[in-house]
């Protein structure tokens, strides 16, 4: 009768490192692929834009992010918030992200197709443990039910969330790590797609308990956060558009100049991208108070007319820029010690 051999370390199998936790790499770009078509109509419709190597790696990127995004709100691609539960649960799933991703980038499987679609990703092109917890510290903010108390702490959220994202997606689109310069004019698209999506949502994000819009400006309406959204506030709700969009266009031009080094067929997909999401936040400036009444979208039409006036930009590559001098970088919205 054979002995049972003792558990020991030399027993044990080591999973072998793989980029992809050891899935195939045509399974995890046709899965991110559905993830981004469900996800986000217009990112879908830039990213066809790109090459076909950009493409796949654009989508795997994304399918990170909405998974990421997915798992802190306990949402499902994005649709409505779920229950928040309490602090601890929150930061919870925040934490759960952070196992993960670290994981994925040790190329270890997770379980989590997603997750291990951003190992591969970060393989393939270089992306760091600092660059996608950037990303994650957004998360680690909502889950705190931190709110903005001045403009400088709004365009530190929006850096965290969707500027590193910028900063990201530029390192997949081959921009060296080096390239300061451009990285931060594509952190300065991702501050215009979330001041998009700040002004758009308003209200959704009233009803679930979070403002992103300064408490300062608030304050200068005599309101407290929450009050901003009451029906009877939605004129003067609308008065801080102006504000809020032409802040939001301001990093609109100068990421434009970080799209003229790209490669055409980049700089085509992000200046389409550029010119879908100003869209939105223009829509909600021109509709005033009734900006909310119902989703601002914009239709496949208009989207073809964007992608067709960026094909021209792109073309032309001759960016004007912002009106004022450019005097910051990604670095000035990353936190300080203590905040």
């Amino acid at each position: 009768m054979n002995k049972p051999r003792p558990l020991t370390t030399q027993n044990l199998r080591q999973t072998p490192a793989r980029a992809g936790g050891g899935r195939e790499r045509h399974f995890l770009v046709d899965k991110a692929r559905v993830a981004i078509e469900e996800g986000s109509h217009s990112f879908a419709a830039a990213s066809k834009l790109f090459d076909r190597g950009t493409r796949e790696r654009a989508w795997l990127l994304y399918a990170w992010c909405r998974r990421c995004d997915d798992i802190a709100d306990n949402q499902d691609k994005g649709g409505p918030l779920g229950d928040q539960g309490d602090l601890k649960n929150a930061e919870d799933r925040v934490q759960a992200i952070r196992v993960l991703t670290k994981r994925a980038l040790d190329e270890q499987p997770t379980a989590d197709f997603a997750f291990d679609a951003f190992g591969l990703v970060a393989d393939e092109t270089g992306l760091t443990w600092e660059m996608a917890n950037d990303m994650i510290g957004g998360f680690a903010l909502d889950a705190t039910r931190w709110q903005p108390k001045t403009e400088a702490d709004m365009l530190r959220y929006c850096y965290h969330v969707a500027g590193s994202v910028g900063v990201m997606m530029a390192v997949v689109m081959g921009v060296s790590t080096d390239d300061g310069e451009t990285l931060d004019r594509a952190c300065d698209l991702g501050l215009a797609f979330q001041m998009a999506n700040i002004a758009r949502d308003i209200l959704e994000d009233a009803e679930a308990g979070r403002c992103y819009l300064p408490a300062t400006w608030l304050a200068e309406k005599g309101w407290q956060a929450g009050e901003h959204a009451h029906p009877d506030n939605r004129f003067v709700l609308a008065s801080l558009m102006p504000r809020l969009i032409a802040l939001m266009e301001k990093h609109e031009a100068a990421s434009k100049l970080g799209a003229k080094k790209l490669r055409f067929r980049q700089r085509w997909a992000v200046l389409a991208a550029a010119n879908i999401y100003g869209a939105i936040g223009r829509k909600v400036l021109s509709r005033g108070q009734k900006a909310w009444e119902r989703r601002v979208r914009v239709s496949g039409l208009e989207k073809l007319w964007h992608v067709a006036t960026a094909f021209i930009e792109a073309l032309w590559n001759r960016p004007s820029g912002p009106a004022e001098p450019i005097i910051w970088t990604r670095h000035d919205f990353r936190p300080v010690a203590g905040w």
